[in-house]
């Protein structure tokens, strides 16, 4: 067997898809997932790549359920995927985006979410943290859904669905709006209303999730802005033409009826952040203020940023469903 180069595409979205599983994958489903990312391959071919991991001992047979990556095939993933990882979360994002159907008009269609595996010893505790902040208003929507009959949660385990931002971008696309996901960042908030950011990551340039890094690294207080109305919290930023003002408005208001959060001024403005004649910052709060109280507090667990879709009415006035 000849075999495939390195640094071929197909062979490092396989390591890719692997390192994202968090359960061993046969070669059906490993063609299906690439599939769904533009890779057409059968059985066979997938066959023929999982070989060669196998020979290089970056993957190993889970009986008949699959491979996973070992500890060799993780540092490979980590390497060959480092320089692909860039432009991938943001890529991922906008697509999510584009998928979200919601019309603020109707309060109908899908939204996109994220998606925390909590241990059911911890769901009560972890749902009383997301809940502090729902009643606070530092959310993007202030409600969220307990799931447990999802294949992507384990036993012992329960899902917990919040709203992801980019519905904001899907709904601006929909509207005519074209619309640029730019930044994550720490905005600090007081208590007379006021907002500014300290730290922005661009989406464009970073391999990791900014708003899984500023949470990880201790850098959030979302727990004092829920108790005290003064801290810091985490916010998206996206730029928008500023002739489009009055529709984004629009949207804002709209979206406001639906039970969704903006900071002050329906997070259209300036804020601190830089300045362009032709464009026009609109910032939202992000879904994973929630998840970052619960951490501040202490609790572990996994959350995937941008999940999925799901029906808004489904998360919508939900708050501890399953």
């Amino acid at each position: 067997m000849s075999p495939p180069i390195r640094s071929e595409r197909k062979y490092l979205e396989i390591l890719r898809i692997l390192a994202e599983s968090h359960e061993p994958l046969g070669a059906k489903r490993l063609s299906e997932k690439m599939a769904e990312r533009g890779f057409v391959l059968s059985d066979r071919a997938v066959q023929y790549y999982l070989q060669y991991l196998d020979e290089m001992g970056f993957t190993e047979k889970v009986g008949n359920r699959g491979r996973l990556l070992t500890e060799a095939g993780t540092a490979e993933s980590e390497s060959a995927l480092v320089g692909e990882r860039i432009g991938f979360i943001i890529s991922r994002l906008e697509r999510l985006s584009f998928r979200s159907t919601f019309d603020p008009m109707t309060g109908t269609g899908s939204v996109a979410y994220n998606l925390s595996i909590v241990r059911e010893d911890d769901l009560a505790a972890v749902t009383a943290a997301f809940d502090e902040v729902a009643a606070a208003g530092y959310g993007f929507l202030n409600t969220y859904r307990i799931v447990d009959s999802d294949p992507r949660v384990p036993d012992g385990h329960a899902g917990i669905m919040t709203a992801c931002s980019v519905t904001l971008d899907g709904v601006l696309q929909k509207m005519g709006i074209p619309t640029r996901l730019e930044y994550a960042g720490r905005i600090a908030v007081d208590g007379n209303g006021s907002a500014g950011f300290l730290d922005l990551i661009g989406y464009r340039g970073t391999s990791v999730d900014p708003l899984h890094l500023f949470i990880s690294a201790g850098l959030t207080s979302i727990n004092r802005v829920v108790t005290t109305r003064a801290g810091v919290a985490l916010a998206n930023v996206r730029a928008v033409p500023a002739a489009a003002r009055g529709l984004v408005e629009e949207a804002a208001g709209l979206m406001t009826e639906c039970g969704f959060v903006f900071p002050a001024g329906g997070g259209i403005g300036e804020f601190n952040l830089p300045k362009h004649p032709y464009r026009l910052s609109v910032v939202a709060f992000s879904g994973m203020n929630m998840v970052g109280n619960a951490v501040e507090k202490g609790y572990t667990f996994r959350t995937e940023i941008g999940a999925g879709t799901t029906p808004f009415e489904r998360i919508a006035d939900a708050t501890g469903s399953r």
